[in-house]
């Protein structure tokens, strides 16, 4: 009888979450973050400058999603919540030091390891957040604004 009563107060737990809006956040903010990836990937091959700096860009793509960010990339990374690099998700931003001196440069991550940005050199493109060469070295964080 015990194991019967466990197994049916269970069930009822398992039904009340799975049948109200706690999942529903997560589809929102998946479905915001398709949205904001489908907005920055339409600037690929806009060139650096601007309001394409990489803050800029950002700027311009989240703005364009109603959501609203400070400026620049060192306020960006102070905006938002901090998001350990495994646990990336699509529309995270990713913060580095290119400069050498603190936050530089911000991308958007969109998935399977790539991110979204505006570099100096090519513009608006996309890059794998652990190329040896060049950005896994810089990488300082990741920050949740969605």
């Amino acid at each position: 009888m015990r194991k019967v009563l466990t197994a049916f107060f269970s069930m009822i737990i398992l039904l009340a979450f799975s049948s109200g809006n706690v999942f529903a956040a997560n589809e929102e903010d998946t479905t915001v973050a398709e949205n904001i990836i489908e907005s920055a990937e339409k600037y690929i091959g806009t060139p650096y400058g601007g309001e394409f700096d990489c803050s800029g860009y950002v700027y311009k793509v989240f703005s364009e999603n109603g959501i609203e960010l400070p400026r620049s990339s060192s306020s960006q990374y102070k905006h938002g919540e901090s998001v350990e690099k495994e646990n990336l998700q699509k529309g995270d931003l990713v913060f580095f030091n290119t400069s050498g001196s603190g936050i530089s440069h911000v991308g958007i991550y969109i998935g399977d390891n790539k991110f979204i940005h505006s570099a100096s050199s090519i513009g608006v493109s996309i890059s794998k957040l652990n190329d040896p060469y060049y950005w896994s070295k810089r990488y300082v964080g990741a920050a949740k604004v969605l």
